[in-house]
């Protein structure tokens, strides 16, 4: 008799499919949040939003039992990670808080934008970036106002989803079948570092339960249904080409706006969505990183 393999969709399906999905949600995320500013601190919504996201990862794939078998040296990424995730969190929403999402939105891409530079080593990658970067910059309609400690916040936010980059990508191309495991833990980590500053601002929304289902939404949209997106797109993708794509996060931002706000862009936002979607599909893989990638699809596509 022949044994038929099953094959996992999710390794069947091209990694650029989770990363849209995971621009999707990056932005629905903050609707859920409208409903907490009022009654809880932006510290507290911070913790919101990682509180729920871990006890979903706690319940879903009990992440701890990673920890059966392996020793130290293979774990310690996620002590980084998770208090990388934590600031991170905290900054973006004390930034957003002081200065227009648009201006901390571009600050935040500085990041991804050397990273992308970083790999971009053909005219031809060096062109789809400039392209990107120029398409991101009309999108995010950059306006330098508002209060210092906003940019100070801001900046900070972009070093710490720099670094969440570059760990979350080693975490996924370590991490095997593990790896959103591994990201469990590190959202538990991530817990334990937001409690302290910020649970006391969420204390005023314990006692009511549309304001719980709130934070729960946030943790869902924003950390949860991201996050595994980024892992599962992180493994199959080489770190440039996962920074590059990040470029996309203004463009998905202003669909979102059409579909859910009826916010119809205007002619200099059109310009932005075209130009990075021909920065994404200029952009091309190098010989060995095509062979990266061939090589983790049939690893995945074996388990």
């Amino acid at each position: 008799m022949f044994q038929v393999k099953k094959k996992n969709i999710v390794n069947t399906m091209p990694p650029h499919v989770f990363f849209f999905v995971s621009a999707l949600f990056h932005y629905l995320g903050p609707a859920c949040a409208v409903l907490l500013f009022s009654s809880v601190s932006v510290l507290g919504v911070a913790w919101f939003r990682i509180a729920s996201a871990a006890a979903i990862f706690a319940l879903w794939r009990r992440p701890w039992r990673i920890f059966a078998g392996r020793s130290w040296a293979q774990c310690r990424i996620l002590l980084p990670l998770g208090i990388v995730l934590a600031l991170m969190n905290a900054c973006f929403y004390l930034a957003i808080s002081l200065i227009p999402l648009g201006t901390v939105g571009a600050i935040e891409f500085i990041g991804p934008i050397v990273l992308a530079a970083l790999g971009a080593r053909t005219p031809r990658n060096i062109s789809a970036l400039v392209l990107a970067v120029g398409g991101g910059w009309l999108l995010t309609d950059v306006r330098f106002s508002g209060q210092p400690w906003g940019f100070i916040f801001a900046f900070a936010n972009c070093a710490f989803f720099t670094f969440y980059v570059v760990l979350g990508h080693h975490l996924a191309q370590n991490g095997g079948a593990t790896g959103i495991d591994r990201l469990g833990v590190a959202m538990l980590i991530a817990l334990v570092t937001m409690t302290p500053i910020g649970l006391s601002g969420a204390l005023p929304a314990m006692g009511q339960p549309i304001l719980i289902l709130a934070g729960i939404g946030v943790g869902i949209c924003s950390s949860v249904i991201p996050y595994v997106s980024d892992q599962l797109a992180m493994a199959r993708l080489p770190r440039a080409t996962f920074a590059l794509f990040l470029s996309l996060l203004p463009a998905s931002a202003a669909l979102i706006g059409v579909i859910v706000l009826r916010q119809i862009p205007t002619l200099l936002e059109l310009a932005g969505l075209l130009l990075v979607a021909a920065g994404v599909a200029l952009h091309k893989e190098s010989e060995a990183q095509q062979k990266t990638i061939r090589k983790a699809n049939k690893k995945q596509g074996s388990q």
